[in-house]
């Protein structure tokens, strides 16, 4: 598939979502969230001081917005950030991605250990937020529990474990929990999943930093496509505009310091046959 540059001269794109027919993503070392047009215009939504990672929308269609260093999720209501819930108590280290599900309640995931730090690894867990912001910790023992999609449904939610190189799937109950912990897919050695979202057949595509690749994978495992990039790989989201494209958020390196002075992170595009599906 032919892969094309939309956008360019980012510090670290993370957590893309395509919403009422635009495109966002955190620019994470440049401390705003951006709209990306179809020119490939990159815009400033809000700036989040304490990087910015996992977008997702109230019903009422305000933004949440996880502020990774200082642990909380903020509500951009168009004007005016604020916080809707503090995760510190759950989240020892940065909190990472996030899918809002219909109803507006949130599941965040975090490192579980100082990773930009060097420090040893330790499990993390999955947090979920009600819409009032009261938070619980609804799955844990998770190998950095990164990018999340919720089936259209409202039944099942998967993630990415990066560093266990699988995605783990449980059963929603009505009020919110996990139940039911499963394997959905081991991916192939060498990969490592980050970001991923869901398409219309179930099927879900996984970027993979270590192998500049997304990955279309089946439940079960089974990859079904393959698309190659010219580097890391972190992030991806369906989009709909005439057709469905991929969107892949792309860097050459996910350290703090290189992506800044570097600014070579992009937003790179591909013709996918199938459309997008539950959340994000």
């Amino acid at each position: 598939m032919a892969i094309q540059v939309l956008a360019d001269d980012i510090c670290f794109g993370e957590g893309p979502r395509w919403h009422d027919g635009r495109f966002y993503f955190s620019d994470m070392h440049d401390q705003q969230v951006k709209t990306v047009a179809e020119t490939g215009q990159v815009s400033s939504v809000v700036e989040v001081e304490n990087r910015p990672s996992g977008l997702g929308w109230l019903p009422n269609g305000d933004l949440l917005i996880v502020s990774m260093l200082d642990r909380r999720i903020l509500l951009f209501d168009g004007s005016v950030l604020s916080e809707h819930a503090d995760l510190s108590e759950f989240a020892p280290f940065e909190c990472n991605d996030m899918t809002v599900d219909s109803t507006g309640r949130a599941y965040v995931g975090h490192f579980g250990f100082d990773l930009n730090g060097g420090a040893s690894f330790n499990h993390a867990s999955l947090i979920a937020i009600e819409t009032d912001g009261k938070s619980r910790v609804v799955a844990d023992h998770l190998s950095f529990p990164n990018g999340t999609v919720i089936t259209p449904d409202g039944g099942t939610l998967v993630v990415a474990e990066t560093f266990a190189g699988r995605l783990t799937a449980f059963d929603i109950v009505d009020n919110g929990d996990l139940e039911n912990r499963r394997l959905w897919g081991q991916l192939p050695a060498g990969t490592a999943p980050d970001g991923i979202c869901l398409d219309a057949q179930g099927a879900i595509w996984v970027a993979s930093p270590p192998t500049n690749e997304c990955l279309r994978l089946a439940e079960g495992g089974e990859v079904l496509e393959r698309i190659q990039v010219g580097q890391g790989a972190y992030a991806c989201m369906i989009g709909e505009a005439d057709t469905p494209l991929l969107f892949v958020m792309t860097s050459p390196s996910s350290s703090p310091a290189e992506c800044r002075a570097l600014r070579g992170a992009r937003v790179e595009t591909a013709p996918v046959s199938v459309a997008g599906a539950g959340y994000p």
